[in-house]
């Protein structure tokens, strides 16, 4: 199908070009949000006479956006969820949840407007493109985590999965001797006291 865009749309062209696309892209997506006419002759003509208009409109939706995006630009959020020891999460954050948190930080962002390709699914630092505007997008930095302690770890540059990991084994070693006798630190503790009566 042949569309008139009425604004710009990434890898397709700008406003007022004329671009062939799959039919469905069309029905499900340009045409209901208002990015593309069908192109006859009529809607040709209809363009040609609100060019000025929508050009004029696109500029001032993008300076907008482009006001927007100074604030909003390397924004970092913080989610906490629960994970597994693996740092799977259980569950995903979906775009929803970004929403919800940018709007705590104070910033309002479409629904559209995020970039998600897929769910986030474990623990870490990801960056999640926001297109402001078809001309202006930005970038927001997603921290989760499954502690503020474990966000703050991360917003520094350390992988939580990698230090959990190497802290567990130190830990094991320092807290657990597998040559020891069974119940002997039990012994070891019961003994400690007797030794103290016997020096008072």
């Amino acid at each position: 199908m042949d569309v008139i865009l009425l604004e710009r749309v990434e890898k397709l062209g700008n406003i007022g070009d004329v671009v062939k696309v799959k039919d469905g892209f069309a029905r499900n997506f340009l045409l209901p949000n208002k990015k593309a006419l069908r192109s006859n002759e009529a809607n040709r003509k209809v363009f040609e006479k609100n060019r000025e208009r929508i050009v004029a409109e696109n500029a001032q939706k993008r300076a907008v956006a482009e006001t927007d995006a100074k604030t909003i630009d390397g924004t970092q959020v913080t989610l906490i969820r629960q994970a597994s020891n693996t740092g799977q999460l259980y569950g995903s954050v979906a775009v929803r949840d970004l929403i919800d948190a940018l709007e705590t930080e104070g910033h309002k962002v479409p629904k559209a407007a995020i970039v998600l390709n897929k769910p986030i699914k474990a623990i870490g630092v990801y960056e999640v493109k926001a297109a402001l505007h078809p001309e202006v997008s930005v970038t927001i930095k997603v921290n989760v985590a499954r502690s503020p302690e474990e966000a703050e770890m991360q917003a520094n540059g350390v992988n939580v999965m990698e230090a959990m990991f190497e802290k567990d084994e130190a830990g094991f070693v320092e807290a657990y001797d597998p040559n020891a006798e069974p119940g002997a630190t039990a012994e070891v503790a019961a003994d400690a006291p007797a030794e103290e009566q016997a020096e008072g």
